[in-house]
């Protein structure tokens, strides 16, 4: 059998794999249900998902990281979502299937989230991923994306050159971290998209759905 061109596909988790937000959004309503402060819908949330405890609290609150208020809150949001991390988390359509495609085809993949690993081993056990030759959180590396340390991480444990790996994320920071590592980069257009304009980012292709994923690979 011809090895497959890119043999190995990296992905994100939040807003690529797995649609996070409800659980993401209860745990931020909590926060604010603490300070009076009535819940916000999760459509209005969702697009601040894929930037964790950063994006959700300045978005719940509109505290920045540099303010004396924002490590409190941080370290409630984060106790509530360590405690309920996938009650009403789920793949997004189609994940399992390409997932299954990608083995079926020859190739390997992994995941390379900023979450941290206490989070990231929750939702993965707890939603069942099984496969994933590698997976990298935002704490395994001195720096997280959109620094390409965690990219290139991965690619070393999988023992391949970064250019022969592609990496699929739904943030613009998953693509400058790809790009910077050397990978090829698709948008998961399904995805949290992070609330800018995805036409702007400088990735080597884009993905409607899942389906498309192998399909784009053949295509290259």
């Amino acid at each position: 059998m011809t090895a497959p061109r890119w043999p190995v596909v990296l992905f994100d988790l939040d807003g690529t794999l797995a649609d996070t937000a409800p659980d993401l959004a209860a745990a931020l309503n909590r926060v604010r249900a603490d300070a009076g402060l009535p819940p916000m819908p999760i459509a209005d949330l969702r697009p601040y998902a894929s930037a964790g405890a950063r994006g959700l609290i300045g978005a719940g609150f509109a505290v920045t990281p540099d303010d004396a208020r924002f490590a409190g809150l941080r370290d409630a949001f984060l106790d509530y979502y360590a405690a309920e991390p996938v009650r009403d988390s789920r793949w997004f359509d189609g994940v399992p299937e390409m997932l299954a495609a990608i083995a079926a085809s020859g190739r390997r993949h992994g995941v390379v989230t900023n979450k941290a690993t206490r989070y990231t081993r929750l939702v993965l056990a707890g939603m069942g991923l099984a496969g994933a030759s590698v997976v990298v959180c935002g704490d395994t590396t001195p720096h997280a994306k959109p620094h390409p340390a965690p990219l290139l991480h991965a690619a070393a444990e999988l023992g391949v050159d970064a250019s022969a790996c592609v990496y699929v994320g739904d943030d613009r920071r998953d693509i400058d971290a790809g790009r910077a590592a050397g990978m090829r980069t698709l948008v998961a257009g399904w995805g949290y998209l992070g609330g800018s304009d995805p036409s702007t980012w400088p990735a080597d292709g884009w993905l409607d759905t899942p389906a498309a994923l192998l399909d784009a690979l053949a295509a290259d």
